[in-house]
Formats: structure tokens, C-alpha cells, sequence
């Protein structure tokens, strides 16, 4: 055979395999990859989707943040005014227990100052009757002593 039949027959035998590649194998490969790359278009818009909802995520946990920061910073503001109510009843109770307790024994020490007072006079009549005595050893009457001594103490 000539190379020229040879090239012919060659060029009818790949013509051939170009057509039955076209028409049997080259549809199911085609079909393949366009489901890959629909597949592959699929996962990047989930990621996108996925990256978005992760930044709405965080932003929704961010706020959330916030609020639960100031929601504790109010709290502890709370807490403190509540602590410097308490501390403020405490120190008015505690004063008003001090007056009281003031109060008593200044009542207590004019008692005992009336007392010693008191004693202090039957003490002063006391010894001024005993003077009288030994002044007036003579007479010696015991109820004109006594309302003697009555006035005394009225007067002391």
C-alpha cells in the first residue's frame, strides 16, 4: 500500500474516532463536567452563604456582648448604690443607737448626782446636828432637832 492510501485510511479511521467520541464518549464527559462544576459553583455560593451568616452570627453575638456588658455594669451600679443604702441605714441605726446610749448615761449620771448630792446633805445635817450638840450639850430635843434638820436639807 501507498503511503497515500495509508494517510487516507488513517485520516477515515481518526474521522471516525473523532465522530464516535463526539457522539458516545464525549456527552457522558461533558454531562460530568458541567455536574462538577455545577457541584463546584454549589460549594463556593454555600460558602459565600455560609460566610455571611457567620458574619451576621458574629455581629448578632457581638451585640449580644454589649448588651450583657452593660446589662452587668448596671447590675454592679445597682449592687453599689444598694451597698451605699445599707452602709447609710447602718450609720444612721449606729447614731441614733450612740444617742440613745449617751442619752442613758447622762440620765444614769444626774441620778447619781442627785443621789450624792442627796447623801451629801443628810451627810452636812449629820454633822451639823452633832456641832450643835456639842455646842449646846444642855438640851436636846429630838422632833425639834428633827424639823431642824428638815429645814436644813431645803436649804442645802
Amino acid at each position: 500500500m501507498s503511503i497515500t492510501g495509508t494517510l487516507i485510511v488513517q485520516i477515515i479511521v481518526f474521522l471516525l474516532l473523532v465522530w464516535f467520541t463526539m457522539k458516545l464518549i464525549w456527552p457522558p464527559v461533558m454531562t460530568a463536567l458541567d455536574a462538577r462544576a455545577q457541584r463546584i459553583a454549589d460549594g463556593l455560593a454555600a460558602a459565600d452563604k455560609a460566610k455571611s451568616e457567620l458574619a451576621e452570627a458574629n455581629q448578632r453575638v457581638e451585640q449580644e456582648l454589649a448588651a450583657s456588658r452593660s446589662e452587668t455594669q448596671q447590675r454592679l451600679a445597682d449592687a453599689e448604690r444598694r451597698a451605699q443604702t445599707i452602709i447609710e441605714e447602718a450609720k444612721a441605726r449606729a447614731s441614733e443607737e450612740a444617742s440613745k446610749i449617751v442619752a442613758a448615761a447622762r440620765a444614769e449620771a444626774e441620778q447619781q448626782a442627785v443621789q450624792v448630792r442627796e447623801s451629801l446633805r443628810e451627810q452636812v445635817a449629820g454633822l451639823a446636828v452633832r456641832g450643835a450638840e456639842q455646842i449646846l450639850r444642855k438640851e436636846v430635843d429630838a422632833g425639834v432637832h428633827a424639823d431642824l434638820l428638815t429645814q436644813l436639807k431645803a436649804e442645802l
